[in-house]
C-alpha cells in the first residue's frame, strides 16, 4: 500500500517573492504533492487582493501535476487535516523568524499532533528577500524585478509607483 505525502505551504503570498519560490520548488521535490496555500489574514488587509495572489503565484508556478494553489479561510490545522497533509513546510530566513515559528509549530502539534511542521533554511540567496521589503522597496521606486516574479514585479509597479 502507497501513501502520497501531502505537504502544505502556507503564506500571505503578498506578493509571491523569489524565496516562495524557491521553499516552492524545494518541497515539491520533497513531497508528492504540495499545497501553496495563500492564506486569507483577518488581522490585516494586504496590498493585493487574495485573488491577485492566486494569480501572481500561478503565474510564478505554472502548470505542474503535484503542485496546487489553494486558499486557507480557517485554522491551518484544520486545513491540513481535511486535504490529507501530513506536514506543513514553514521557511526560515533568520533567528528572528525561529521564536514566532517554533511557537506556531508547537501550538499545531497540540492541536493535531498527526501533522508535523518542517522547517526549510531559505537558500542565502534569499535570504533578506521577504514580501514586507519588497513593498517598502517597491514604494520608494526601486526595481524589485531581481526578487519576485515578472507578475509580482509588474504589479508591485503599477499598485505603488
Amino acid at each position: 500500500m502507497s501513501h502520497s505525502r501531502i505537504a502544505v505551504y502556507p503564506a500571505s503570498f503578498d506578493p509571491i517573492t523569489n524565496g516562495h519560490l524557491d521553499l516552492i520548488e524545494r518541497g515539491a521535490r520533497l513531497f508528492d504533492h504540495l499545497i501553496v496555500a495563500v492564506a486569507r489574514n483577518v488581522d490585516k488587509a494586504g496590498l493585493f487582493s487574495h485573488e491577485e495572489r492566486l494569480e501572481m503565484i500561478s503565474d510564478a508556478v505554472g502548470s505542474r501535476p503535484n503542485i496546487e494553489i489553494d486558499t486557507i479561510d480557517g485554522l491551518l490545522v484544520d486545513y491540513a487535516k481535511n486535504r490529507g497533509a501530513g506536514a506543513v513546510i514553514r521557511g526560515l530566513r533568520a533567528l528572528s523568524d525561529f521564536e514566532y515559528e517554533f511557537e506556531m509549530a508547537m501550538m499545531n502539534a497540540y492541536m493535531n499532533p498527526d501533522v508535523e511542521t518542517v522547517f526549510l533554511m531559505t537558500s542565502p540567496k534569499w535570504f533578506y528577500v521577504s514580501a514586507s521589503r519588497m513593498r517598502e522597496l517597491a514604494r520608494f521606486g526601486t526595481d524589485v524585478s531581481n526578487f519576485v516574479p515578472k507578475l509580482a514585479a509588474q504589479r508591485l509597479r503599477e499598485r505603488l509607483s
